[in-house]
């Protein structure tokens, strides 16, 4: 298991602040402030909600959201969980873990409802002293995946008592004293100021752990450069895909820079052949490209990158660059459920920003949203009314039915189907 560097941002009243007790302003963008500890290769960043009310808690949740969505590293959300429906929005919200609270006894009031619900592997729990895990000892191991030790001294006498990983909280302390605890089969990372405050020397504290055989994480190539084909200019060309829904993205160009680069971070980075300088996807317009996966042709001459897209991956702010049909089909026989849905939200969108005369989603439209919620009750109703009937044919037209208009209410609310199915497969 590799060792971890996680990063952490305490979150109050939408900003980041320096720490637990410390409400020093930090950051008045915490979603920025994430990107750039992810930038800086942390490997992980736990998100502490230091929110004081159930408003505050629900602003918190959707900051998790945004960050969750920026950034391509694991995020555990903690702090103000009282409640399964709190670790529920927790991880629909993108976080990877839901960390409980020892300190607070609702945390072991559901811990094993929470733990069964949602798998073990998605909760974790913090804690400040020794006695807090001893007395749930049984319990932790059973229903947590790790712990998040805040305490540095606690350490010792909680790796006495009980077997599980730890992520450990650390202020600034020497070298030697983060390999020796990195070194230890107990410790699965470290956190704390030690990580936020050192964030630029992240990456040379990971290049020392790994010489001393501690197994960190590490971006490496798994075909070095020199093996491709490249072109006259010593390019090769690489053809970028949306993770989901397979629709190419956009063609560009690494060197040997940009190859390592987007390797090590994650983040792709192209070779500009009109500027003849590297470029970070993204840097200048937010519209950063996460790689999920990097394939190479049966020739060597060629790259597929699977991305997770953020914005739009054309400068004309189209989603796509191949925008523009020269050979559209006249009939297209699409397999993927996804992409008719998509290209149905489309011409709704499309509908409600240029209007046309006699238009049935322009009427729904004009009508509002009262209108556009009473025919999705209709048929609803229509689809129970069906499914009584014997005749099969007459469910699938009514599901169809109620699946337009729950699109147009999708687009009236500014809702996509990305966000549906991202939710869907989190549960």
């Amino acid at each position: 298991m590799s060792k971890k560097f996680v990063a952490c941002i305490y979150l109050s009243e939408k900003k980041a602040v320096k720490g637990l007790h410390d409400p020093a302003i930090l950051s008045t963008d915490p979603v920025s402030l994430a990107m750039s500890y992810a930038d800086a290769e942390a490997d992980a960043l736990v998100i502490f909600d230091l929110s004081y009310n159930d408003a505050t808690h629900e602003d918190a949740i959707l900051m998790m959201k945004q960050i969750a969505e920026s950034i391509s590293i694991p995020v555990y959300g903690a702090g103000n969980i009282k409640r399964m429906e709190d670790v529920k929005k927790i991880l629909y919200a993108g976080c990877k873990k839901a960390i409980l609270n020892l300190n607070k006894q609702s945390s072991f009031d559901i811990l094993e409802e929470v733990s069964q619900k949602f798998g073990k592997e998605k909760i974790g729990a913090s804690f400040m002293n020794t006695e807090q895990v001893t007395y749930h000892a049984n319990d932790l191991e059973k229903y947590a995946d790790e712990l998040f030790c805040l305490n540095e001294h606690e350490i010792k006498n909680v790796m006495s008592v009980i077997s599980m990983p730890m992520v450990v909280m650390l202020p600034e302390i020497s070298l030697d004293k983060v390999l020796s605890l990195l070194e230890n089969s107990k410790i699965s990372g470290i956190s704390g100021a030690l990580i936020n405050d050192n964030l630029k020397e992240l990456d040379s504290l990971k290049e020392i752990a790994a010489q001393r055989g501690i197994d960190v994480h590490i971006f490496k190539p798994q075909m070095p450069f020199s093996e491709f084909k490249l072109g006259p200019d010593g390019l090769v060309p690489v053809v970028v895909q949306d993770y989901q829904s397979g629709q190419v993205l956009m063609v560009a160009y690494m060197n040997e820079e940009a190859y390592n680069k987007t390797c090590r971070t994650g983040k792709m980075t192209y070779y500009s052949r009109s500027r003849k300088e590297l470029w970070v996807k993204g840097l200048t317009s937010g519209h950063f490209q996460y790689i999920r996966s990097l394939s190479v042709d049966c020739d060597n001459d060629t790259l597929l990158a699977k991305v997770k897209q953020i914005g739009a991956a054309c400068h004309t702010g189209n989603y796509s660059c191949f925008y523009r049909d020269l050979i559209p089909m006249e009939e297209e026989n699409v397999e993927n459920p996804l992409t008719v849905f998509e290209n149905v939200t489309n011409i709704i969108k499309d509908r409600k920003l240029h209007p046309k005369e006699g238009s049935y989603t322009n009427y729904l439209f004009d009508k509002g949203i009262d209108k556009i919620l009473k025919k999705l009750g209709e048929e609803a109703t229509e689809i129970v009314i069906a499914a009584k009937n014997p005749n099969p044919e007459e469910i699938k037209y009514e599901i169809s039915d109620f699946l337009y208009h729950m699109m147009v209410l999708m687009v009236e609310k500014g809702v996509t189907w990305e966000e549906i199915t991202s939710d869907l497969a989190k549960r």
